[in-house]
């Protein structure tokens, strides 16, 4: 199989678990899939980038800033606001004239935008929290952290290797079995920067 969005390659995991022959490719491939697509779970947010733009629609919940899913590039980014309450997005905003995106540098951190913040103008706001701001970007970020990967190679090195241990059990030792542990805390603490934390 082909792995779609991974986060890891699958030379990097064969590595990591120190395998050479193709015998196993397949399932190692469906492991990275597996993994890559919990730690999306586990985050809130996923780390690959659209190849195209696409249009998502917001509610600012305040006149100056406006929060929005991760875009991981500045290529194609429109934003177009509804003053009216027509549901068409008729007025088209300028970047750094009306508004800035946010945070600062973002992009040249290798970190995506996440909201934007008004200038000389402000945000048009719906007390039934209508949809009045609509984006057009390359939703994602701009690359894969380091970090995420390695979460990635170990979570999928963990998934691959759980094969071997039937019902959760990875062997038996003096002390009776040896019970593979619900979660593993280095790769808690290696995604945790990365949770997006999800207001309602």
């Amino acid at each position: 199989m082909t792995i779609t969005n991974g986060y890891c390659t699958l030379d990097e995991l064969k590595e990591a678990l120190r395998i050479t022959d193709t015998i196993d490719d397949r399932p190692l491939e469906s492991s990275i899939e597996a993994a890559s697509r919990r730690i999306d779970g586990m985050c809130s947010r996923r780390f690959y980038l659209d190849g195209t733009v696409s249009n998502r629609t917001y509610s600012p919940q305040r006149y100056s800033h406006v929060t929005v899913d991760d875009i991981g590039s500045s290529t194609g980014l429109v934003v177009k606001a509804d003053w009216d309450g027509s549901g068409t997005f008729a007025t088209t905003l300028t970047s750094g004239i009306d508004f800035q995106t946010e945070p600062l540098n973002a992009l040249a951190l290798s970190e995506p935008i996440t909201g934007f913040q008004a200038l000389d103008t402000s945000f048009p706001v719906s007390s039934r929290r209508r949809a009045t701001i609509q984006v057009t970007a390359k939703w994602g970020w701009p690359s894969i952290p380091d970090a995420i990967r390695e979460a990635t190679v170990l979570l999928s090195a963990r998934h691959f290797k759980r094969l071997d241990s039937p019902l959760g059990v990875a062997g038996f030792g003096d002390l009776g079995a040896i019970v593979v542990r619900r979660s593993d805390p280095d790769i808690e603490a290696l995604v945790d920067p990365y949770r997006r934390i999800v207001v309602a």
